[in-house]
């Protein structure tokens, strides 16, 4: 899987230019074709793309010159219209429709791509909504739960991913992939609720009728709720502000003495 930032130096250095914005220059995402370079690979290191360059440029290099125009977009899922158009696009007759599992298991032939990513790309990129990308954390999600197994293994196998996922299929069938996504979010820690306090007083001299003096006191309590997801990069807060307000004599009221310095000598 490729973080954010190698997404965005693959698009900068290999995709097409699609225009500027504020002189902001925008890429599209690279053909498979645009990879296939002798240098790509070494290029993509130097980027600090690691261990990735190698499957990147492999992978380019198979699908741009050893599988038929359109082989990709025939994995999609003929019934969801949106990824079916895509087909379609490449000009390809697709005689036999695939399943979702012969998609998966025909991205598992590619180079560095396993179980998780295959499924990804199927879930994102083609429309099979019952792809269910599973890691170690989705894993204890099932277990604590929703049931999954009676025993506390820590061998996580590719018998365990299959079963993982059936086990979500069977669940949520047909959306599988994108309930699971949700579940995935939500147990995230940085997505639980973080709630700060603030309490503020504010003593205030007031005159009243008839000349008398009294002391007005604000106490304001401020709640503000990060629980909400950052949009754009940036936090969200909920606040909540109580008031209570408290009016006594003047004359009750108890001043605070400042000690002097000569004071705290003695």
């Amino acid at each position: 899987m490729l973080t954010h930032s190698q997404v965005h130096k693959l698009c900068l250095h290999y995709g097409p230019l699609i225009g500027h914005i504020n002189e902001e220059p925008f890429h599209d995402f690279p053909t498979p074709d645009a990879l296939t370079g002798k240098q790509v690979e070494s290029h993509l290191r130097e980027l600090g793309f690691g261990y990735r360059a190698k499957y990147i440029a492999e992978t380019a290099r198979v699908v741009s010159s050893e599988k038929p125009k359109g082989w990709l977009a025939s994995l999609a899922n003929p019934a969801n219209p949106n990824f079916r158009a895509a087909s379609e696009a490449e000009d390809e007759k697709i005689l036999s429709p695939p399943t979702y599992k012969e998609a998966h298991e025909a991205l598992l032939a590619l180079a560095g791509v396993g179980p998780k990513v295959a499924d990804c790309v199927c879930l994102m990129g083609l429309g099979w909504g019952e792809a269910v990308p599973v890691d170690t954390h989705v894993w204890q999600i099932a277990q604590r739960d929703y049931k999954f197994g009676k025993s506390r293994t820590k061998t996580f196998s590719k018998a365990m991913y299959d079963a993982v996922g059936d086990h979500f299929r069977q669940l949520w069938g047909e959306y599988a992939g994108w309930a699971h996504s949700v579940l995935f979010t939500a147990d995230l820690k940085t997505f639980e609720g973080r709630v700060a306090k603030k309490e503020e007083e504010e003593v205030l001299a007031v005159k009243g009728e008839a000349g008398k003096d009294a002391i007005v006191k604000i106490k304001q309590e401020v709640v503000e709720d990060e629980a909400s997801p950052p949009l754009m990069g940036k936090k969200r807060k909920t606040v909540q502000t109580k008031v209570k307000i408290e009016v006594e004599k003047a004359a009750d009221a108890q001043p605070k003495r400042r000690r002097t310095r000569s004071q705290k000598a003695l």
